[in-house]
């Protein structure tokens, strides 16, 4: 038997099992680029703002390190896609790194995988499986993102390349994530070491935008820039993504060939020597601390970059269509706070993400079998569910308070005063916690009513997030754009609070968390009633 026997067969089952998450994950970051596309044509209406916004980019480091650099200047398919040639690169990335790690990494810590193996399948066919559909999910993502820009008026040629661009991200970020997933035999630690891999890759993509232009051409992000697909396109450079892909994936298949299945390459750290976690509130924390510890990290970084943005980004609208978008964000005021405020917007979508991945590897507990084994120790379901849900309540909280930290530091460092920045940011930023608690507390229900269902959270956010953007652009009507709660949260502090808003936000949270705690303790847990989970006498957690 060959080791790629079955290969067909498992990319049908994988396509099958992600026939919600693919299409939703793909027609977001599509309609992204469908909706800049749209809206450049009323933000810059002649050549000349076209060439002041371009300007104004050039010059701040801060914007280049952000989006990169804008090669041609009166260019109006290069100026649309700013933000999607880098930053929602990485988004493609991180699509391409889901679905290797979804079913391969994930499949061998449940112990699926070894079931598989037992059939006519061959060793290899897995991997094979997820790096398809990852080739398949990245020209589809850049096929639809060409065709949006085409059909929004941009050129053909230039809305080909940056297409292309896209496909080979994704093509990347699939080598990286097969990569990875030979390293550790975690999947939490394979998806970490790929997410470092790719910051690694956007700071050194951002330091050579504004410093030595060759630690650009180190990093496959700094690639779709150079690649110049709205001027004189360099085509040779998509032949780069496709290189490194092919080595990548190379490399991830000797490594395959050298471990044995269910382990990983590195070593695994030796945890507490007496191995003892006293209360289901400190397991749940163990367990997601290290996820906690690193958006922590990322979220203070990212707010300190937005912050040190929005100084410079004003310039961006001096055209009559650009202040018509900025009152419409907020309302009259300074543009800084205009921008401040839209930027913690879209980080409050971002980091409900947090969330949204606490309540998902909860579900992963319980339907890998570990979560009977704890309450077979403890015997309290209402002390589990709990623990998880004010984890991923309350850090929130935490994400939003780092956030505000850091983008105060970076706005408040150029004008005004950090203290100064601090007393407006942070109330700006706690304002969007009751949006964000409804779309978890959506994920925590989903969960509840059965483990596997929790992933549905990342389709709700997924939906709202588009309505908001698609909303305004398509014309749809007010009640459909509402459906989004980020929608009924002010732009503070250009807005006041809508505190009415706030309190029903926080009431709909309160309903949605109130029934997952009903359902949770009625269902069976692990395919056993609770009934079967009485307390042990002297029983203590174990790690």
């Amino acid at each position: 038997m060959s080791q790629t026997t079955g290969t067909a067969a498992l990319l049908r089952a994988a396509l099958r099992r992600d026939r919600v998450l693919l299409p939703v994950w793909v027609l977001a970051l599509s309609s992204m680029v469908a909706v800049s596309a749209a809206a450049m044509e009323g933000l810059y209406a002649s050549a000349a703002d076209r060439v002041i916004a371009s300007r104004v980019i050039n010059t701040s480091p801060a914007l280049v390190a952000l989006y990169g650099p804008i090669l041609n200047e009166d260019s109006m398919g290069e100026l649309a896609m700013s933000k999607m040639t880098v930053m929602y690169a990485v988004f493609v990335m991180g699509m391409a790194l889901v679905i290797v790690r979804r079913h391969t990494r994930t499949e061998e810590e449940s112990g699926r995988a070894e079931l598989v193996g037992t059939t006519l399948v061959g060793r290899a066919a897995p991997l094979r499986a997820a790096l398809l559909e990852g080739v398949l999910a990245s020209v589809l993502v850049g096929a639809l993102g060409a065709l949006g820009n085409i059909a929004f008026g941009l050129e053909v040629p230039g809305s080909v390349a940056f297409g292309l661009s896209w496909v080979g991200a994704g093509l990347v970020g699939t080598g990286i994530a097969a990569v990875c997933c030979q390293l550790s035999a975690s999947t939490r630690t394979c998806g970490g070491i790929a997410m470092a891999v790719i910051a690694a890759l956007f700071l050194l993509r951002a330091v050579g935008d504004i410093g030595p232009d060759a630690l650009g051409w180190l990093s496959p992000l700094g690639w779709g820039t150079r690649l110049d697909a709205w001027g004189q396109t360099r085509w040779w450079v998509l032949v780069l993504y496709l290189v490194l892909a092919v080595g990548l994936v190379v490399l991830a298949h000797v490594l395959f060939g050298r471990r044995d299945l269910g382990s990983g390459l590195l070593a695994e750290r030796a945890g507490s020597p007496d191995g003892r976690v006293g209360t289901i509130p400190g397991l749940v924390w163990r367990l997601n601390r290290g996820l906690s510890l690193w958006w922590v990290v990322a979220t203070v970084l990212w707010g300190a970059l937005f912050g040190s943005v929005a100084p410079h980004i004003g310039g961006l609208f001096d055209s009559p269509g650009g202040r018509e978008v900025l009152e419409a964000l907020g309302g009259r005021g300074k543009v800084e706070e205009v921008m401040l405020a839209a930027l913690m917007a879209i980080m409050a979508a971002f980091l409900t993400g947090y969330a949204l991945q606490v309540v998902v590897h909860a579900g992963h507990e319980e339907t890998d079998g570990r979560t009977p084994a704890v309450h077979a120790a403890h015997g309290s379901r209402a002390q589990l569910f709990w623990s998880v849900v004010a984890l991923a309540m309350g850090g929130l909280v935490v994400l939003a308070v780092c956030y505000a930290v850091g983008s105060s530091l970076g706005y408040g460092s150029q004008s005004g005063g950090v203290w100064s920045a601090l007393r407006e940011q942070v109330p700006a930023a706690l304002v969007h916690l009751p949006a964000m608690w409804v779309v978890a507390a959506v994920a925590v229900l989903a969960g509840a009513v059965r483990a596997r269902w929790a992933w549905l959270g990342w389709v709700v956010l997924g939906v709202v997030v588009t309505i908001g953007e698609l909303g305004p652009v398509l014309k749809l009507p007010g009640w459909v754009v509402k459906i989004s709660p980020y929608q009924h949260v002010a732009a503070v502090p250009v807005e006041p609070v809508s505190w009415p808003s706030e309190a029903g936000l926080v009431a709909v949270a309160a309903v949605l968390l109130g029934g997952a705690g009903w359902r949770y303790r009625a269902r069976d847990l692990g395919g056993l009633p609770a009934s079967r989970f009485p307390r042990a006498a002297g029983t203590r957690l174990r790690g």
